[in-house]
């Protein structure tokens, strides 16, 4: 995927362009390796930025010959590019209601509670603020899913029994529903015992038995070709492991919210997150750039080529790309998955600082990956106005990547901390809260068993007396044995009806 840079400042901006990472144009500067120098002056920010970045504030120092004249080209040809940052950003109805709220307690004095139309009495830039806002809002498919359901939580007899259409998607959470916290305990399981940083216990999962052979190997190619193949084992099954839970979040988030909640939720009770911050927690180019491959022995070279013999040289030499593409695709999955889980949760956020993620990430931004370095960048952000202002101060760089690749919010405060979702709140009451919905959604749309207490009641003495009761064939024949034992020998305590219960 790429991405499209640009400065982000009306002074500094540029034609966007395509490229491979965040910082490619660094390669053509002749100033990058300045960066070194700033780091020996610099000893309490080391590792503080992308490799190789320059800080955009420092391209206006930069003395550069004039760049030669452009082609003339007919009038026809001309291409407006768009000025500014390579996204446009998103406002929620939440953000309206809160901006709305702030206004009317300064200028008037009281509130309207969710009336975003009401603008009587607010000064003439809130209005326009206001109009600005609205062009950019923007409703996600799971806020109107859950408007739905709470709606239909509300009013279950007026808007009658929800029509699921039979998709895979839901045929598939139906099958799961009943072992779904087994099933996602055994894909995480796999994955702590493939994953490069994870120990070798004696009651972890054994992986490898469909690898290692009956007799151990005697020579030094077969053990260097069993110890690449046991490698690259576990990389498949990273790989294979993290394209599964990222498909499964993706599919359920699409076909219902609360399908997408109750997984994640299974997950970060299975400290799926301190699971993936551990993976990352290694020397993540020696890792990407890992070579635990055969290219003989790969598909298709296998199949078309004859097969060379092998020996210990052409072993070590392995192949000839600059990244395992196998591991880059499941460190994206992985980062993913964790923006995923993390994204609008302020008691799953405060995990990622709790469990020291920010100096993880920042290890991750070596990897020169435009896709990598942006869902890094998005970890980052979520968390950086709860990291504190010498964090903040001591990181520009970082901060500077964040407001270039990353889209935000109107009115976002993620950079100053003064947001107040940034305050102090009860992490279990919102963990409580959302599994209180999830229970509910599954009840009402998967419980065919339930007491349903708006179930209409015949009450009507003659109705009730006429419904036709299917007896046995044979009840005739012990009908007077079934009178005598169930109504004559049982006494009657007539009196009993007339005191009060």
């Amino acid at each position: 995927m790429w991405l499209l840079t640009c400065d982000g400042l009306s002074s500094l901006s540029q034609p966007l362009v395509k490229q491979d990472s965040l910082d490619t144009y660094n390669e053509r500067d002749p100033f990058k390796n300045d960066d070194a120098r700033d780091e020996e002056e610099d000893p309490e920010d080391t590792d503080s930025g992308i490799e190789g970045e320059v800080d955009p504030l420092d391209r206006d120092v930069i003395i550069q010959p004039p760049p030669p004249p452009p082609p003339l080209r007919p009038p026809t040809e001309k291409v407006n590019l768009p000025k500014g940052l390579p996204w446009a950003p998103k406002v929620r109805e939440k953000d309206i209601e809160h901006f709305l709220e702030t206004s009317r307690n300064k200028f008037i004095g009281f509130t309207l509670g969710n009336d975003t139309d009401t603008l009587v009495g607010l000064p003439r830039p809130i209005h326009e603020s206001v109009k600005t806002l609205k062009q950019h809002k923007y409703v996600s498919i799971a806020e109107v899913q859950i408007q739905k359901e709470d709606e239909l939580q509300q009013c279950p007899m007026t808007l009658g029994e929800e029509e699921v259409e039979e998709t895979p998607t839901e045929m598939l959470y139906l099958g799961m529903l009943p072992n779904l916290s087994q099933y996602v305990i055994a894909l995480l399981k796999l994955l702590l015992a493939a994953a490069p940083t994870s120990k070798a216990k004696t009651d972890s999962i054994n992986i490898l038995a469909d690898v290692l052979p009956e007799e151990m190997p005697i020579t030094v190619l077969q053990s260097m070709k069993l110890g690449i193949d046991v490698n690259r084992h576990k990389e498949i099954i990273v790989k294979a492991i993290s394209a599964l839970l990222l498909l499964l979040l993706k599919h359920f988030k699409l076909n219902h919210i609360y399908q997408f909640e109750i997984v994640s939720q299974h997950l970060v009770f299975a400290n799926c997150i301190p699971l993936i911050l551990k993976f990352f927690n290694q020397n993540i180019m020696s890792y990407i750039s890992a070579k635990n491959s055969i290219c003989v022995l790969d598909f298709p070279n296998c199949v078309v080529h004859e097969m060379p013999e092998l020996t210990a040289e052409s072993l070590e030499a392995g192949d000839s790309n600059q990244f395992c593409w196998r591991n880059l695709f499941s460190c994206i999955n992985l980062l993913r998955i964790l923006n995923k889980l993390t994204k609008w949760k302020h008691s799953r956020t405060m995990m990622l600082v709790v469990f020291k993620s920010a100096p993880i990430l920042k290890r991750a931004l070596k990897v020169k990956q435009a896709m990598m370095q942006l869902y890094v960048l998005k970890l980052l952000k979520i968390q950086t106005k709860y990291l504190g202002r010498q964090w903040r101060k001591s990181n520009m760089k970082t901060m500077s990547a964040i407001y270039q690749k990353v889209r935000h919010r109107l009115n976002d405060d993620w950079a100053y901390g003064n947001d107040i979702d940034a305050r102090p709140w009860d992490f279990q009451a919102e963990e409580c809260a959302l599994r209180e919905s999830i229970e509910k959604f599954n009840s009402r749309r998967y419980d065919k068993n339930k007491n349903w207490e708006f179930a209409p009641v015949d009450n009507c003495l003659q109705s009730v007396l006429g419904q036709r009761v299917e007896l046995p064939e044979d009840f005739h024949y012990s009908y007077e044995m079934w009178l005598e034992r169930e109504v004559f020998s049982q006494p009657i305590q007539w009196e009993g009806l007339l005191q009060n219960p």
